[in-house]
């Protein structure tokens, strides 16, 4: 409603800037006229004046045959002199932005003069408002559901967080209660080679556990030896691991460290 309004607005008051521009063109041109059949000296003095201030409003005169003439008005006068074909551009764009106000010189021969004018640049300014207006409104749509978007994900990230630590939290009964049962096969000679594994894979878990736990908290750092993280991994896969697949860890040094970043 607000863009329809400004438009309407914006439309009614470029029309009535264009009815003022032209009054102002026709007025222009009666002066020239005057300025043509009088010799009174305060009539030339106000025709001056009319003819003076208009410096907004680009004119071009032509013959009923639509020539330019070398009479203009408000057009770089370099162009002119370096493009021949410029002022007939001109007067080409101007048929399309307004009709040519004329001027009859003579009846017997019958000649006429037709003033071909364009839009001002305030008239253009007024006319190009609403659809700047439109872009700054799209601008503030695209931005307000960007938001939205970022605001719609960081609350979905709050609740995998929070249903992250919920299984970390329900993760920690079992695996003490898998610690017990491990320590009781402990007590049996034969079983302490499957006890000392599943404890290892009991630390696992934990470490699982722990991480989900950490889930959505602010990240801290710890300086780790990367080859012995490496060397354990490997050792992790490789007794889960089919006795078809090898493994070959080739380190150079021994104390490479991960540093903080």
């Amino acid at each position: 409603a607000i863009v329809s309004g400004t438009i309407l607005y914006s439309n009614h008051l470029a029309k009535k800037i264009a009815d003022a521009e032209r009054k102002k063109v026709s007025v222009w041109v009666q002066s020239l006229k005057t300025r043509a059949e009088t010799s009174d000296a305060h009539a030339l003095e106000l025709t001056n004046i009319i003819t003076t201030e208009n410096k907004d409003i680009p004119i071009i005169e032509t013959d009923e045959n639509d020539k330019p003439s070398p009479n203009y008005l408000n057009l770089d006068s370099s162009i002119v002199k370096t493009d021949p074909s410029y002022l007939s551009k001109k007067v080409e764009e101007f048929k399309n932005e307004n009709q040519p106000i004329t001027l009859e010189i003579s009846k017997e021969p019958l000649l006429i003069n037709k003033y071909y004018y364009g839009d001002s640049e305030l008239l253009k300014e007024v006319r190009y408002y609403p659809i700047i207006q439109l872009l700054i409104v799209a601008l503030f749509i695209l931005i307000l559901l960007y938001s939205i978007t970022i605001r719609n994900k960081s609350t979905q990230n709050q609740v995998w967080a929070g249903l992250a630590k919920e299984t970390a939290h329900q993760l920690g009964t079992p695996i003490s209660s898998l610690q017990g049962w491990v320590e009781i096969l402990k007590d049996n000679k034969d079983s302490i080679p499957i006890a000392e594994e599943m404890f290892k894979d009991i630390d696992r878990l934990k470490l699982i556990s722990d991480r989900f736990s950490k889930i959505g908290s602010t990240p801290k750092l710890e300086v780790e030896n990367i080859t012995i993280q490496i060397e354990n991994m490997v050792e992790y896969i490789k007794r889960r691991a089919s006795n078809k697949v090898s493994f070959s860890v080739e380190t150079i040094d021994k104390t490479l460290v991960l540093a903080d970043i």
